[in-house]
């Protein structure tokens, strides 16, 4: 399988996000049956541990190779093919980045390397696949990992195995916060990876494995390069970096660490050509787990909320408040009625700590209370008029989740495709506060991202004119688009104050 759109090079950006597939072009020789594989298990075998201990010893020295490993968990890893709804292929086709059918990289490949005449019957169609990716079975029992921006707009999902079977699989659930689905194959004692319990750290060896350019069961190694990485793709950003080669089409494979667990799922790489440059990014398998357990229960995910509008702490603001760092959450705003507000916090606290854990900023504020079930009581550390106090509150559910689920992959009522985006009344979004239309969701390819708009920013006005649902924002929209205009003036409201975008039009 081939691409996907996870790695799709931007002209227009330097960091990749899941974006959306090519059409799939690539031959569909996801596994070869290797003999000999052994089903992954928990620990490293005897020899790979002798080896790495060897190469420990020798600073500088790399280890003695990785096939134990990757015979181990190789089987695990699958290929994702998917067939697209009508609308999702269309969009795919009109991607500057897909490739032309008769000139794809494979087909160029095959023609350097004299195979011009393979059968075209053991080429996919045109139009066969719409997006291609990887995956792995995190149980015995068929549930598969992967990213939700390979199955997204799914009209039909298959798993190729390492060993060449093809089966249909189910969209169990998905989560676009932090870009992971499960799927669902029928059939029991499938090979499985398991989770790792620890963090990696800085330095280690990683080996990653998918299905690149549609050469299933590729394997790379690397090391982590660094963690804790935002690269603005969503609210609960914290990646790993890793240097491991991934590509189109290893989007939703694992990521392992020496003794066969699994540390993070590749979702995103960084590049200005569209290949490898050795800055890839994976959903660490702490966040992994928390998600898929829901989705595999629930179908989607719930997470926690208290209900405060926050902002990060500056150098400046840290000073005129007598903090040591610029460190923690400092709020704006506390919701009415929310947790927060119950519980007394007000505008000007700085939150420091959840639990005895240091708040780092914002958005570590916000990835600590979302993994809180619901009805869970916490201690919130805050700095209040130059004293610091503990309060306890209890966590209440996200409100407008607007997960998807498997019977939904496609834009909602409030979607705004034309502009890329998605859209809900702000007095239904948790933070977005009583006027405008919250923008819930931002295509990363799409006209509205590349002129600066984000989730959690607040429409106030369209042409000059108030609005409050995304239907009023559509009409607007439309009335432009009917009177010549090639751009529309919204003014928008940010975390850092209110401003004025001019959004192209396009075509209707």
């Amino acid at each position: 399988m081939m691409q996907l759109g996870f790695f799709a090079s931007s002209r227009r950006r330097g960091a990749l996000m899941a974006s959306v597939a090519a059409v799939g072009v690539a031959v569909l020789a996801a596994g070869v049956n290797l003999p000999g594989m052994s089903r992954p298990g928990g620990h490293s075998s005897s020899l790979m541990s002798q080896a790495f201990a060897e190469s420990a010893a020798a600073p500088g020295a790399r280890p003695a190779g990785f096939a134990d490993l990757v015979q181990r968990v190789k089987p695990a890893v699958v290929s994702v093919l998917v067939r697209m709804n009508a609308t999702e292929t269309a969009r795919v086709e009109d991607d500057d980045d897909a490739p032309a059918m008769e000139n794809s990289p494979f087909d160029r490949f095959m023609r350097r390397f004299g195979f011009q005449d393979l059968p075209r019957g053991r080429r996919p169609q045109p139009h066969s696949v719409g997006a291609q990716g990887s995956g792995f079975f995190v149980s015995a029992d068929g549930y598969v990992v992967t990213n939700n921006h390979v199955v997204a707009g799914a009209k039909s999902v298959e798993v190729v195995t390492d060993d060449g079977r093809t089966l249909q699989a189910k969209v169990v659930g998905t989560d676009q916060k932090t870009d992971l689905a499960v799927l669902k194959v029928e059939g029991k004692n499938f090979p499985f990876v398991n989770f790792s319990d620890h963090d990696p750290r800085i330095g280690d060896w990683v080996v990653a494995v998918g299905n690149p350019f549609g050469l299933g069961g590729t394997v790379t190694a690397g090391i982590v390069s660094a963690r804790g990485r935002n690269i603005d793709s969503g609210p609960y950003d914290d990646y790993i970096q890793i240097d491991a080669p991934i590509n189109k089409g290893n989007s939703g494979g694992p990521t392992f660490d020496v003794d066969g667990s699994v540390i993070g799922v590749n979702t995103a790489i960084y590049s200005p050509s569209g290949g490898s440059v050795g800055i890839g990014f994976d959903i660490p398998a702490a966040t992994a787990k928390l998600v898929i357990d829901q989705l595999k229960d629930h179908g989607q995910v719930t997470r926690g909320y208290i209900g405060v509008h926050i902002q990060s702490v500056t150098p400046e603001i840290a000073e005129s408040l007598g903090l040591s760092k610029a460190a923690g959450a400092l709020v704006d705003d506390a919701t009415a009625d929310g947790p927060a507000a119950k519980a007394g916090l007000v505008s000007g606290d700085v939150i420091t700590a959840v639990n005895g854990t240091d708040v780092k900023d914002p958005r570590d504020l916000a990835r600590q209370i979302a993994s809180f079930a619901p009805g869970t009581t916490v201690t919130v550390t805050t700095l209040h008029a130059g004293e610091t106090r503990k309060v306890s509150l209890a966590i209440t559910k996200l409100p407008d989740e607007r997960q998807a689920n498997a019977a939904d992959h496609r834009p909602g009522d409030g979607a705004a495709p034309h502009l890329g985006l998605a859209l809900a009344p702000a007095g239904e979004v948790a933070g977005a506060g009583d006027h405008g239309v919250a923008v819930t969701e931002v295509d990363p390819e799409g006209p509205a991202a590349e002129h600066g708009i984000k989730e959690g920013d607040v429409i106030l006005d369209v042409a000059g004119q108030p609005v409050a649902t995304p239907a009023d924002v559509s009409r607007q929209v439309t009335a432009e688009r009917k009177q010549g205009r090639h751009s529309v003036l919204m003014r928008i409201k940010t975390s850092d104050g209110t401003r004025f975008v001019a959004l192209p039009l396009g075509n209707a």
